[in-house]
């Protein structure tokens, strides 16, 4: 497989498939494990879902997945599942922390503008600080 790209082995999708919902009506779902590696994808390289690699499939079928199943909680079953299942820490740990800004906080007073140096130009007559 390509490189730049993220799939699931053979092995992890087997431990996933398990885990994966079966009620499902209608339409047979599209390769699962295309489709989870593409949502896997988006959220490690934190692109847009609109920016997701067309190996993947449709992308509005990766939003559509993982918004319906975080909503169903399948998200949660299998990080538990895989979280109970053990295994060296690096493994199993999740940062999920977020740094906030408040929105004054990208630049100083004024905006940002180009500002002259506080250093005269040579040759150039003193203003008033007034």
């Amino acid at each position: 497989m390509i490189r730049d790209y993220f799939w699931l082995t053979e092995e992890q999708f087997a431990r996933l498939e398990p885990l994966l919902p079966r009620d499902t009506r209608g339409k047979p779902r599209v390769d699962d494990r295309r489709v989870i590696s593409g949502i896997v994808h988006v959220l490690k390289s934190g692109c847009r879902w609109a920016d997701a690699p067309d190996v993947y499939g449709p992308r509005k079928t990766l939003y559509n997945r993982f918004v319906r199943w975080a909503a169903k909680g399948v998200w949660a079953d299998i990080f538990h599942a895989l979280a109970a299942a053990g295994g060296p820490p690096a493994e199993v740990l999740i940062d999920s922390s977020a740094v906030k800004a408040h929105r004054c906080a990208s630049g100083g007073k004024g905006g940002s503008g180009r500002r002259r140096s506080d250093a005269p130009a040579a040759g150039e007559r003193p203003r008033s600080m007034l």
